[in-house]
């Protein structure tokens, strides 16, 4: 490789390493990105007249984010050296057994969690300051944001509260909470998070700390010390155990202390096997010599510590070949590339569909109609196609071009630069009508029962509903006409909407699909307006007056509510006999108790659930944690069961929660 082609490589890592730690949104996964930065150290090797300031082996990869305070670390905060196989930990080893000049060794095993690094200084019990990684040298001042996060302490209790204290730990989202969080920006028509890290980052980048108290399931887990006055802790193994006195939240803690390579090994195939079942991401597992006066005496290299090490697990890949690149318009009219795949077994589920996010993903992987594509999910939860196998590719392909006109109206698309999405700006386009009718009648809006997408687009396709009041305004000639439909079915679908034309005013402004708008800030506006009336003056002026609605959302609400034919909207409401109940609070057995449902409830709905419970004075949570007093468990709960049961919540059934409520 010549040099030109070196630096070709040092452009594209300092690229990905942009878009992972500055934009949290990654190109490719974390294998591929080591395989790259493998590749330019080997390279370096061969050549160590090529290596400058800029080099791969010496840049630590995140940047201080924009719009905080840079701060220097009194401790430099490094990345770890990363290892994949027996030889490379046994090379690890042997290096601090040589360094050390042949001193016994032992190590501890942890979980690394896919997260965020971040060091907390406390004095005399207090925070005083969060500083992310950035650079390894200098951090952002994320103080306020970290603040915002419940589980991370602002004060130190216990009984041995040392006067200075720095910490280093990750910050992260829970599987659960990360898929609450997409489901809310899926419903606000908000691009969704490739994978909670993403989300964790991005979260403590927003420089409004109001809005990342507003995320909730934000949660951290710490694991180390880098500055501490008396008491001290000397051993690894202590040092989680003694940050659980003070408070701070940490993970499962393996008390083991091992000294061969084989048994480090063997710690991480445990830890490995049960990844699946664990409540929140890792991606390895990390190895640190367990003496903390010896690992002081271990010098670092410019970029790494020698006394830890991260054993990364490989992400569950599988095979298959694309069928077809389909393209979806959403209900905001953005047009998503999907590949449709020959269905692959893949983490325990089959997967037919991968979404390509947008038409730049496409063009720069390349992936073309009939390549064979390597799959996985990322994050451990959306499928995403990862790489194509190039050497299996037809001679006659071509390349993907996203369409010039929509698939469903044939309208001109046109590209939003912003959110680097392509649009379809047909608000009558049929799909966008299709897809904010079935937002309407679904859980996320008014809840329907026996309406889904299906009925949608027969009663569209007949000509019944073309808006949301034609919903409320069906009869049972209409409904008798759809396929399937007999007198029983008929008659529980009018009954389903009826039931439905008793409603929130949160509850209708959410199921009318506008555009940002998530289920808090629908509760925010309809705490502000009060009425149907309200949201037709709704001004600028008034938006501003909402803590925690921005400039963009304040606009979107106001266009729409301003717009002739949405006036008219509120209108026909009003007219199909739409009413809004008001939350009347009485005190009972779960006033002020936070509370998490779980699992498919069969008497009820989960609407109708989180309603009884707000009627009665308690806290509907979207995630488990140490504040949750009681988690309300359906079939087939699980995660937010299994954590539960982990943290000693009381777990009750549908039938008791029917009782305690009643």
């Amino acid at each position: 490789m010549s040099y030109q082609e070196y630096q070709k490589l040092c452009e594209e890592i300092a690229r990905h390493n942009r878009l992972y730690f500055e934009e949290a949104k990654p190109e490719i996964t974390d294998e591929a990105f080591d395989a790259l930065v493998l590749k330019a150290s080997e390279l370096e090797k061969l050549h160590p007249e090529w290596v400058g300031e800029n080099s791969p082996s010496l840049k630590m990869g995140e940047m201080p984010i924009s719009g905080f305070k840079e701060v220097p670390h009194a401790v430099p905060m490094l990345s770890l050296e990363k290892a994949f196989t027996l030889d490379e930990v046994q090379a690890f080893i042997d290096r601090a057994r040589k360094l050390l000049e042949g001193k016994p060794v032992a190590f501890t095993s942890e979980m690394k969690v896919d997260g965020l690094a971040i060091s907390l200084l406390y004095e005399m019990g207090e925070l005083m300051q969060a500083l992310t990684r950035g650079d390894g040298k200098v951090g952002s001042d994320v103080t306020q944001n970290i603040k915002m996060i419940s589980t991370i302490p602002s004060k130190l209790h216990g009984k041995h509260v040392p006067e200075l204290l720095e910490v280093r730990g990750e910050v992260y989202l829970p599987k659960d909470a990360f898929q609450a969080l997409n489901h809310e920006r899926e419903i606000a028509g908000e691009p969704l998070w490739a994978n909670p890290r993403n989300a964790a980052a991005g979260t403590l980048k927003l420089l409004d700390p109001n809005q990342v108290a507003a995320r909730k399931g934000l949660t951290a887990a710490f694991y180390g010390i880098s500055q501490m006055s008396e008491p001290k802790v000397h051993f690894q193994h202590d040092v989680v155990p003694f940050l659980h006195t003070l408070c701070f939240p940490v993970l499962e803690h393996d008390k083991h202390i091992y000294t061969t390579a084989e048994g480090l090994i063997e710690s991480a195939e445990k830890i490995k096997a049960k990844r699946e079942k664990l409540h929140f991401g890792i991606d390895g597992v990390v190895f640190k010599l367990d003496n903390l006066h010896d690992a002081e005496q271990l010098s670092a290299t410019a970029k790494h510590p020698r006394s830890a090490l991260a054993f990364k697990f490989s992400a569950e890949q599988a095979m298959s070949r694309v069928r077809e690149i389909t393209v979806q318009v959403g209900r905001t009219g953005v047009l998503t590339p999907v590949a449709e795949l020959e269905p692959t077994l893949l983490a325990g589920s089959t997967i037919s569909r991968a979404t390509l996010h947008n038409e730049e993903e496409v063009a720069r992987k390349d992936i073309r109609v009939g390549d064979r594509v390597i799959i996985e999910k990322g994050g451990d939860v959306i499928p995403k196609v990862v790489a194509v196998d190039f050497t299996a590719r037809a001679h006659s392909s071509t390349p993907w071009r996203m369409p010039e006109s929509c698939p469903s109206c044939g309208t001109k698309v046109v590209r939003d630069e912003v959110e680097v999405a392509v649009r379809c700006p047909n608000h009558n386009c049929p799909e966008q009508v299709i897809r904010s009718l079935t937002h309407f009648a679904g859980k996320d809006g008014l809840d329907i029962e026996g309406m889904g997408d299906k009925v949608v687009r027969q009663l569209y396709a007949k000509g019944f509903v073309k808006t949301p009041a034609d919903i409320l305004k069906l009869n049972s000639n209409e409904i008798s006409q759809l396929e399937g439909f007999k007198e029983k079915s008929t008659n529980n679908l009018l009954t389903g909407i009826e039931k439905a034309k008793k409603t929130t005013l949160d509850r209708l402004i959410l199921a009318l699909g506008i555009r940002h708008v998530g289920t808090a800030t629908a509760e925010l506006i309809a705490k502000k307006v009060g009425s149907i009336e309200g949201l037709r003056n709704l001004s600028h002026a008034q938006m501003q007056q909402i803590h925690g609605i921005g400039e963009a959302v304040a606009d979107s609400l106001v266009a729409y509510f301003q717009d002739p034919k949405n006036q008219q909207l509120l209108d026909s409401f009003i007219s199909s006999g739409v009413t809004f109940e008001v939350l009347k609070v009485t005190e009972s057995k779960i006033s002020g108790l936070q509370i998490v449902l779980t699992g498919s409830l069969e008497t009820m709905s989960r609407s109708e659930a989180t309603k009884r419970i707000k009627e009665r004075g308690g806290i509907v949570s979207e995630s488990v944690s140490k504040k949750t007093d009681l988690v309300v468990a359906g079939a087939d709960p699980g995660s937010k069961y299994e954590k539960a049961k982990k943290l000693g919540i009381k777990i009750i059934d549908e039938a008791e929660f029917i009782q305690i409520t009643s």
